[in-house]
């Protein structure tokens, strides 16, 4: 009696292990010998063949004991190649761009890292290659900042992530907002004691009357210290340690100011013996004050952040949270999660539609605009496709879910914002070189402002010195250089998706903005992309529907496209087709039938021809449609000649306003297709396209492609499999959101609508952009490079100006809120 087979239990292992070193049948039976020893092994099978081996565990054998065990046995096992990974991380605890350059050089030293990329706005940090991610999350944390992973995997998951994150966010403004009061109330007293009495000598009078000189320092100094380690105590549990692993952040410049000031005054109040005379001076009030307003710039900083992002949570909010689905004969209503492929789900009059699927029953209009940016609502019905996210009117419809969780479209317009968001433009490289040495140059500037103004000052130099560095020290703000350009792509992006533009790679928005030539692909980009009846034209004494009736009955027995469009017209029309027998197909010259009792013969003009029938009173239209690349077809009804008709590839009805905005913009564009010179030709003429390469395959799509670079930056539009390789080929791939997913996988930018409309709509985003990452960065450099000498006193020679350590920080916690705003201005970019 044969043993019972044995069946794994529930809580069993796989493993497939590659055996290199087996010859023959003993081998195989030697290795499954030594795995079958190896405790926990419940099954063993080995082929010779594919050089493999199965094992089942109870759960509790690692792979390790296994390949020692076949190694014993003299044989070896190859080490799994590592597969390359995508690994995201939430970054907290970066302030400028100095901690971006330390975070991306400490994610790069670890083994199996790639690539790494930080966003500041975002404040995320996106790592490709093999490395572990608690390796990467314990890189990050060692220097110095806290890293969470990042597993949102759909829509769902989005859902949670993006509340968590907003949870965390509206917290830390709350806790700012909080600070900030806190520090202005205590911050009051001591700059109205401190200034006061240097500005109004009735208040000198009054502070000495009644507290004392050393009275109101007394209060000062408790009020400072309960500002600085109270709400201001964020800078130095974050600075100081940065500055001791020499690799200071804007933390440490607030820090080392603030405390510089701090310290002198803390000398001239409890030992003033310690200063040379004529220096005996506090300055509470700067370093109060400092905290104050660096802390009001970060609520301020914290607050526009929020407003960047407000794109994709736009996008995760379209996401419905219940689904009614039918199972097991009745409708359920089911979390989000809970739908899987092929349940039938319902939607009701107002709903939004849960997941993607295919329409079964019912009929209503969808509106689509959160999705294509295209405003007036589409029908559905029977065999229509519905998008998750989108909105139905007033009708009812019941659909098949064919993509659910990550693989819906709203999932991916997600995830591909969100690529775009965290990637780095060319222009950021020069940013970054800058930025790595940003911090410790402010601090060598200060030191030689001190030194300097030690050795030069006309009197009480410790005090001009002193000053004057804590100024150089609080000014500098690197925050302006970091959120420049990450704060104009996260709303640049996000202001794309909302108008149906998904820039699927960062950088493609950069090389739009230099684009000079766009090229087309004609079918499904120009076109409608499925044949159609343009033009039918009747002989005198004939009726069009009646012709159209019994032409369409004729071409329902074929199966070639031109046939399924005339018959498709017909339908459209509501015209009912006669029956129809004796259908035969003459071949090269067309069709003839018996439809409702009357001989249809549809063909070429050699047709007529062979039939006797003279086609020259149609001359005119033939001549026509010749010029606008279509082949007439003539339609003789009872041995009479009854119309000439032309199927076509329509031109999209968006397609040539796109045409002309491109030639508005600048542009050249060219036309590369695979279809015939003739129609290519005469399309091209209609829409004022300037050059024409047609009949070529995707090969030459692509030589095409090569030559058209050679003129500058080449944009290239497609649509299908057969545009993947141009597409891959030029310098910016767009691929409209209708076409192929291989085509959409080979674009840089997704053109959801469907319309050419969106090409001059992405290039005029591109360059909206990109104008504004320029202004972002110029602030950013010109407020350093010009502030930065005057705190250091550099205009104090011919014009006897110096800036307070207090205007200096009202002036870096303001140069970065002015980044941000300007950034925000994209949200109402219009096409």
């Amino acid at each position: 009696m044969n043993a019972p087979a044995r069946t794994a239990s529930p809580s069993s292992t796989q493993f497939s292990l590659p055996i290199e070193g087996m010859t023959c049948a003993s081998c195989v039976g030697r290795v499954e010998r030594v795995l079958k020893a190896v405790p926990g092994v419940e099954a063993v099978a080995v082929n010779l063949a594919t050089e493999r081996a199965s094992i089942t565990t109870n759960g509790a054998v690692e792979r390790a004991k296994l390949v020692d065990a076949v190694e014993m046995a003299g044989y070896g096992v190859p080490a799994a190649p590592a597969t390359e990974s995508r690994v995201e991380l939430t970054v907290e605890g970066m302030t400028c761009a100095s901690c971006v350059g330390r975070v991306e050089r400490a994610l790069k030293a670890v083994p199996g890292v790639d690539e790494a990329i930080v966003n500041l706005a975002t404040e995320r940090a996106t790592i490709r290659g093999t490395a572990e991610a608690a390796a990467l999350v314990e890189a990050v944390e060692t220097a110095g900042y806290d890293a969470r992973l990042i597993e949102a995997a759909n829509v769902a998951d989005s859902l949670a992530e993006d509340a968590e994150r907003a949870d965390r966010k509206d917290a830390e403004r709350r806790t700012l907002a909080r600070d900030l009061i806190v520090a202005a109330v205590l911050t009051a007293p001591v700059f109205v004691m401190e200034m006061g009495s240097h500005l109004f000598s009735g208040m000198h009078m009054l502070i000495a009357d009644t507290l004392g000189m050393q009275g109101s320092w007394y209060l000062q100094f408790v009020l400072t210290t309960l500002v600085m380690f109270g709400p201001g105590r964020r800078f130095y549990v974050k600075g100081l340690p940065a500055l001791w692993r020499l690799a200071p952040d804007m933390n440490s410049l607030v820090a080392v100011g603030s405390l510089a000031a701090y310290g002198y005054s803390l000398v001239a109040t409890f030992a003033p013996g310690l200063l040379p005379a004529g220096t005996l001076n506090v300055y509470y009030e700067a370093a109060a004050v400092i905290v104050t307003l660096i802390l009001l710039g970060r609520l301020l900083e914290a607050r526009a952040k929020g407003r960047t992002s407000e794109a994709i949570r736009r996008l995760v909010g379209l996401q419905v949270k219940t689904a009614h689905v039918r199972r097991d004969g009745k409708v359920t209503d089911l979390p989000i999660a809970s739908v899987l492929a092929g349940d039938v789900v319902e939607v009701r009059p107002g709903e939004r539609v849960p997941v993607d699927g295919e329409v079964i029953d019912g009929d209503s209009f969808v509106d689509e605009s959160m999705i294509t940016g295209e405003p007036i609502p589409v029908a559905k019905t029977a065999g229509g496709k519905v998008v998750g996210g989108t909105v139905n009117q007033t009708g009812a419809f019941a659909f098949r879910a064919t993509a659910v969780g990550g693989d819906t479209v709203l999932s991916q317009i997600i995830r591909m914002v969100e690529e775009a968001q965290g990637s780095k433009l060319p222009i950021q490289a020069m940013v970054d070189r800058i930025t790595m040495w940003f911090v410790p140059a402010v601090f060598a500037v200060a030191a030689l402002t001190f030194a300097v103004w030690l050795m030069l000052a006309p009197s009480s130099p410790l005090t001009f010195a002193l000053i004057n560095a804590v100024a150089v020290l609080i000014i500098a703000c690197p925050c302006a250089m970091g959120l420049a350009t990450p704060t104009s792509i996260m709303v640049g992006t996000g202001r794309g998706a909302e108008l149906g533009v998904l820039f699927r790679r960062g950088e493609a928005l950069q090389l739009l903005r230099d684009a000079k030539v766009v090229a087309v692909d004609k079918t499904g980009t120009l076109t409608e992309g499925k044949p159609a009846l343009t033009d039918l034209e009747l002989a005198e004494g004939f009726d069009r529907p009646a012709v159209l009736a019994l032409v369409a009955a004729a071409e329902s027995k074929s199966a070639h496209p031109i046939a399924r469009a005339i018959v498709a017209a017909a339908e459209a029309e509501g015209l009912e087709l006669p029956e129809v027998t004796d259908f035969g197909s003459v071949t090269g010259l067309g069709v003839t039938a018996v439809a409702g009792g009357q001989r249809v013969q549809l063909g070429a003009d050699r047709y007529m021809a062979q039939l006797g029938l003279d086609v020259s009173g149609f001359a005119d239209v033939a001549r026509r449609l010749a010029g606008e690349g279509k082949s007439p077809l003539y339609a003789a009804i009872d041995g009479k000649l009854a119309a000439v008709v032309a199927v076509a590839d329509p031109v999209k009805a968006s397609t040539p306003a796109a045409i002309a905005a491109l030639h508005e913009l600048g542009l050249k564009v060219a036309m590369i297709t695979g279809d015939n010179a003739l129609t290519a030709k005469a399309i091209a003429a209609r829409l004022g396209i300037d050059e024409v390469v047609a009949e070529v395959l995707p090969d030459g799509k692509v030589e095409a492609v090569r030559r058209l670079k050679a003129e500058g930056t080449l944009a290239f539009v497609g649509d299908g499999i057969n545009d993947a390789p141009a597409l891959a080929e030029a310098d910016v791939g767009l691929a409209i959101g209708t076409g192929t997913d291989v085509a959409i996988e080979a674009a840089d930018v997704v053109l959801m609508s469907g319309s050419l409309q969106g090409v001059p709509n992405a290039i005029a985003l591109s360059k909206a952009t990109i104008g504004n990452i320029r202004q972002n960065l110029f602030w950013a450099f010109a407020y350093n490079t010009a502030l930065i000498p005057l705190a250091a006193g550099a205009l104090y020679p011919s014009l006897g100006i110096l800036l307070s350590p207090v205007f200096a920080a009202g002036a870096m916690a303001l140069s970065s809120v002015f980044v941000l705003g300007n950034a925000l201005r994209l949200r109402r970019f219009a096409v």
